[in-house]
């Protein structure tokens, strides 16, 4: 009976990785390591497993233009490659996006800037090989998970346009990722909220003021800073959710967009978060900022605006969403409509093409409708699947004509 019920829990885990990974099984072996410097590393001080950066590239079986550098945890002394590398990798995969596993320089052998150098040559090397990976060079984003978040976010903080002059082709290309992915990341070096173990693997036991400064990465954002995705627990004592809070309201302060979620329950060093069927969603909820985005897609945005009457009359209160017809992983567009009017602007704007058209009234009761005055609308002699409109570059303006969509009555049950 005991080594029945121990196969049967085997099983449910063995389904839900496999729901996880579209049926990919999450314990095949990874891709083979591809280093980053053949030759050998700059200032490597030899030639052992330890000094030899790589990459492994995980490709999906339909990419869709976006990658994903990721950084494995480890507190700059370790790798955490299976649970915030290989796993999180199969599942990017799952989404179309090509993700590729650094192998980065570990402390006390190495110091700063030896972690960084590695993470900036495998942004490098992703965008250098993009046509072959079939990648698009400005959605390359870079991930981490504690640590490895210290370092994504500093490869986010501290770039540059490569180097036209140099003979390497791949040093002539920008470091710079087009968008972060933070995973409870160390941000700050400073008193009290920083990892210390990060801190001390990193610069040593007795760092240099400057550089605990410069490599505190939230007072490093910029108006260059890419955008970011962030998710943290409250509950993380190893490494405080002040982290991620601080990052955020850098990146708000300098209006980079960004997102974050802060999970109540979870400790340090999750990966997934399989465990915990609600702290699971994060990946659900960066798919969405993904897509929201545009880096899932390689599609253009266009600003729109326009007027919605309502049986003769300007709407008073309502909303409008573009969705695009032909292109599932394109962002969907959405704004209010009041007195009649909406504008939606280019930066998040509807994409470009055939779009179905969606306006719900929001009812006319104030100060403010509730759920059950939403009504879904119609358009005069539109097509079965709602109102359509063809997006063009530029701006666009629309003029929707609408009328109360007929909803059949619904019979009253008799009473018991």
């Amino acid at each position: 009976m005991l080594a029945s019920s121990r196969f049967v829990r085997t099983a449910n885990v063995c389904l839900l990785l496999a729901a996880l990974t579209g049926g990919r099984r999450l314990y095949a072996e990874p891709p083979e390591p591809v280093l980053l410097w053949p030759a050998g590393a700059p200032r490597a001080v030899g030639e052992e497993e330890a000094d030899r950066p790589s990459i492994r590239i995980y490709h999906p079986d339909k990419p869709n233009g976006a990658a994903i550098v990721v950084c494995p945890g480890g507190g700059y002394g370790g790798l955490a490659t299976d649970h915030e590398g290989h796993q999180i990798a199969r599942w990017l995969n799952t989404v179309g996006v090509t993700a590729v596993v650094l192998k980065y320089r570990l402390g006390p052998r190495y110091r700063h800037p030896a972690p960084l150098n590695d993470v900036q040559r495998a942004i490098r090397h992703t965008r250098t090989h993009a046509d072959e990976w079939h990648v698009a060079p400005d959605r390359i984003g870079v991930m981490g998970f504690s640590a490895g978040g210290h370092l994504a976010s500093t490869a986010s903080t501290h770039f540059d346009d490569g180097d036209a002059n140099v003979a390497d082709p791949i040093d002539r290309v920008s470091c710079r990722p087009n968008f972060t992915v933070l995973g409870y990341p160390v941000i700050t070096f400073r008193d009290p909220f920083t990892h210390k173990g990060s801190r001390r693997n990193l610069l040593g036991d007795d760092p240099d003021p400057q550089l605990v400064a410069s490599l505190s990465n939230e007072t490093q954002v910029t108006a260059q800073t890419p955008p970011a995705f962030l998710f943290h627990t409250t509950e993380d004592k190893a490494v405080p959710v002040e982290n991620s809070l601080a990052y955020y309201r850098a990146l708000h302060e300098h209006n980079i967009p960004a997102e974050l979620h802060v999970y109540q329950n979870g400790p340090h060093g999750v990966g997934l978060g399989i465990a915990d069927p609600v702290l699971f969603t994060w990946k659900d909820r960066l798919a969405d900022w993904l897509r929201t985005n545009a880096f899932l897609a390689d599609v253009v945005r266009a600003e729109v605006s326009g007027k919605v009457t309502l049986n003769g009359k300007p709407l008073r209160w309502g909303t409008i969403t573009f969705v695009p017809v032909d292109a599932p992983n394109a962002p969907i567009a959405g704004d209010r409509i009041g007195g009649g009017k909406f504008t939606i602007r280019a930066s998040r704007g509807a994409v470009v093409g055939i779009n179905r058209v969606i306006v719900h009234t929001l009812g006319t009761i104030a100060p403010a409708p509730t759920i059950d005055d939403v009504t879904p609308l119609t358009g005069k002699g539109t097509l079965a699947g709602g109102v359509t409109f063809e997006v063009k570059p530029g701006a666009n303006e629309f003029n929707l004509e609408l009328e109360t969509l007929a909803l059949p009555a619904v019979p009253v049950s008799a009473s018991r």
